[in-house]
């Protein structure tokens, strides 16, 4: 990578540096302390997004670098700026994505944390953002930042993914960017685990009679070298919801993405070897259930903490999931594929035929819509019932990061920003956000972001009359539901108000109307509503 000119800003070397790493879209709220930051984004040919909330920066951010494989950045100003785009950053660790958050900070040799009045002033920006973030950090000179940026894209390449901070102080952003330059380091691979774990790998996967292959968000990459392996084990594949489409969900293989319910957890405890790929098999996604299979447990994984943590491994190779699933592939010869041990297409067909029978009416409008979309379409799905119940298990996928979701974190607000996001960085796909009434609300405000980035963007509003999940633990527990039933704006009439198009569906003809919303050339809100069921006392 070629280092910034000399001459240049600080701040026009830092955007310099991320523009290098071909990234060509900024996400964020233009603000009085960050200004230096937005002013070499127009010479330097960004694409420069203002949400109207810094949640929806990060969100959208989000959604875009799902979609391009490359991390998002997000501009915020200092204190309230900063500190908005916190809850949807620290969904990014959660989640292990890649974020570069970018801030101004008070000038070097000023009284930090000290009251004295200052506008935005916080008593420790950084501290608040490292808490929540991978990490967090203050540079003081031109060598520091860019040990900073350094560090983040090496992070974004060859480590976990995850958000990190970087606050620049306003004074530090306006100097002159010295000469000569410092040296810009390229991220180094990560190298192959040791042979012999490989070999003990291999072992452990060949006298398998019965093994199972599980993929998470970590394996997106890794989609070809885990088909084959898996072709070459006769092993079925599931899923994580963040792994969903690593392998095509047409795949013969595939069982999709439902470990949280009873089948497939099954499944798993008949396995007499388990392979898990990318992914830290959280409690968020088994809902309650477990993992146990019969025989050893393996697991491919950049963090090395994954050799210690949930579902310890009887064997942990450390590094790239796509690197060492190839490192293994070239030690498990065969002279034709295994039969597979399940039969994994009746599996599949019942796992589904379950989801469908206990959400009818969920199902039918997840159904409805995949049916009117084309097999690449992207979904924003959120921490809605239609999301969890429903499109998780419903929408087949034919690859990764199809359905932009985060199960982990279980945030409200993330469907329609991060579907903007996807669809700015392909605009060619077909993207819709699929959410519920009440996560719709929480960023609504974003739908004039889609307006003002003339796309078009269905959003599939479903409408339960407020938090209908809540409502039914309230009263599962003993509990006169209240704070759950809302308020519900004309949708439609709010759509065309905010200067898109509104519509009105049913579970039924839900697929219909969308296809008609996909014509248009700006957002829209297609609003269906669903029955809820009734207050047991």
């Amino acid at each position: 990578m070629k280092p910034p000119a000399a001459g240049t800003t600080l701040a026009h070397a830092v955007m310099s540096v991320i523009r290098a790493h071909g990234i060509d879209t900024i996400f964020g709220i233009p603000g009085t302390h960050n200004l230096e930051l937005y002013r070499p984004l127009e010479p330097l040919g960004f694409r420069v997004v203002t949400t109207r909330h810094e949640q929806g920066s990060v969100f959208a951010a989000d959604g875009w670098a799902a979609t391009t494989g490359k991390p998002g950045v997000v501009i915020t100003t200092s204190g309230p700026g900063l500190l908005n785009a916190l809850s949807a950053a620290a969904m990014e660790w959660a989640e292990s994505r890649p974020l570069l958050l970018l801030s101004p900070g008070e000038p070097r040799g000023s009284a930090r944390a000290a009251r004295i009045g200052a506008l935005h002033e916080t008593k420790d920006a950084v501290g608040a953002a490292g808490s929540v973030l991978t990490w967090s950090r203050r540079v003081t000179c031109a060598s520091s930042t860019m040990d900073a940026l350094a560090d983040a894209f090496a992070l974004f390449a060859t480590e976990r993914p995850g958000p990190v901070h970087i606050e620049l102080p306003r004074d530090l952003m306006s100097e002159p960017w010295p000469a000569p330059v410092p040296h810009l380091p390229e991220p180094r691979p990560l190298p192959l685990p040791p042979a012999d774990d490989l070999e003990h790998a291999c072992s452990l996967l060949t006298a398998a009679a019965q093994p199972v292959i599980l993929a998470g968000g970590g394996a997106a990459g890794a989609g070809a070298a885990l088909r084959a392996l898996a072709e070459r084990l006769g092993a079925p594949i599931i899923t994580t919801v963040n792994g969903k489409g690593t392998v095509p969900e047409t795949h013969p293989l595939v069982v999709g993405s439902d470990i949280r319910l009873p089948r497939v957890q099954d499944l798993v405890a008949q396995a007499d070897a388990l392979l898990v790929v990318g992914s830290d098999i959280g409690d968020a996604e088994l809902w309650g259930g477990a993992l146990q299979p019969a025989g050893p447990l393996l697991r491919i994984d950049l963090d090395e903490s994954q050799a210690r943590d949930t579902l310890s491994p009887t064997l942990c190779l450390i590094g790239d999931a796509k690197a060492v699933l190839n490192a293994l592939l070239d030690r498990i010869t065969a002279d034709a594929p295994r039969p597979v041990w399940a039969d994994v297409v009746a599996l599949r067909t019942a796992v589904r035929a379950e989801v469908r029978a206990a959400q009818p009416e969920l199902a039918r409008i997840a159904d409805g819509i995949a049916a009117a979309i084309p097999d690449d379409a992207i979904i924003g799905g959120d921490s809605s019932r239609i999301t969890y119940l429903a499109t998780s298990s419903l929408f087949p996928t034919s690859r990764p990061r199809q359905l932009l979701y985060m199960p982990t974190y279980a945030t409200l607000g993330y469907g329609l920003p991060a579907a903007l996001g996807a669809k700015l960085a392909a605009p060619e796909r077909c993207v819709l956000a699929l959410v519920g009434d009440g996560a719709l609300m929480f960023s609504i405000q974003e739908f004039v972001t889609a307006v003002e980035q003339k796309v078009c963007l269905p959003v599939i509003c479903v409408d339960n009359g407020g938090y209908e999940e809540i409502r039914e633990s309230m009263i599962d527990d003993g509990i006169a539901p209240m704070g759950v039933d809302l308020v519900q704006p004309d949708w439609p009439a709010l759509a065309r108000a905010l200067g898109g198009a509104g519509f009105t569906a049913t579970a039924e003809n839900v697929g219909a109307v969308v296809r008609e919303a996909l014509q248009l050339d700006c957002p829209s809100i297609v609003h269906v509503t669903v029955s809820r069921n009734p207050v047991q006392r």
